[in-house]
């Protein structure tokens, strides 16, 4: 696929959905954080419904940190892996407090210093709160990836280099959200809405649902 094609897939997926952002409920760079760090293995409708109990209680490193890690997890338990990801945010929320005066950093290596914040999580921090150029590559964005040929990888570090290399740089920012939108309503795993997909004519997929 050459970069007049991407190009053209990215201007027409921007097109579609002029202002892609997370799907997450968050109103500051923190709360981000911690929505992110508990949607791993998790839906974000999920995520959401414990944020909104959450958030409304605590939604700063101070008051997370104040309420506990045990009334944190009461708090968390309908979200999958609810005991480390609540020790996690505790200990994050102190590191915050005491080395960045509650401010969340805006640098990958910071980020990942953080518990329980890998690579993935501090791409979405990055890109969503700071507008960096970065891509979280999930299951959605590996499929669209792969399928479309906008940057083919066998693992998910390599698809993220080459969307980073190849992706136009005006479309950079919002490439990371425009590809899970499109991978979670049209490009589905199982039954991609190939009819209806707007890169149809250019999407290099072989099996296309038509």
């Amino acid at each position: 696929m050459n970069a007049e094609t991407r190009s053209e897939m990215f201007a027409r997926l921007l097109k579609q959905i002029p202002n892609p952002t997370t799907e997450l409920n968050y109103s500051t760079s923190f709360e981000l954080l911690v929505a992110v760090t508990l949607s791993a293995q998790a839906t974000d409708k999920s995520v959401n419904q414990v944020t909104n109990i959450l958030f409304p209680l605590a939604n700063t490193p101070e008051s997370i940190f104040e309420l506990g890690e045990d009334t944190l997890r009461d708090t968390i338990k309908s979200i999958g892996l609810f005991n480390s990801k609540a020790k996690h945010i505790i200990q994050t929320c102190r590191i915050l407090i005491d080395k960045y005066s509650s401010n969340v950093p805006e640098t990958r290596k910071e980020l990942e210093a953080l518990p329980g914040v890998g690579r993935k999580t501090a791409n979405v921090v990055l890109n969503t709160a700071f507008g960096q150029p970065t891509i979280a590559v999930d299951t959605h964005i590996y499929r669209v990836a792969n399928r479309t040929a906008i940057a083919s990888g066998k693992t998910v570090l390599e698809v993220e280099k080459k969307l980073i290399k190849f992706i136009p740089d005006e479309f950079k920012v919002p490439a990371h959200h425009l590809m899970i939108l499109h991978g979670r309503y049209v490009c589905k795993a199982r039954s991609p809405h190939c009819i209806e997909c707007k890169l149809l004519d250019l999407c290099e997929y072989e099996e296309k649902n038509l």
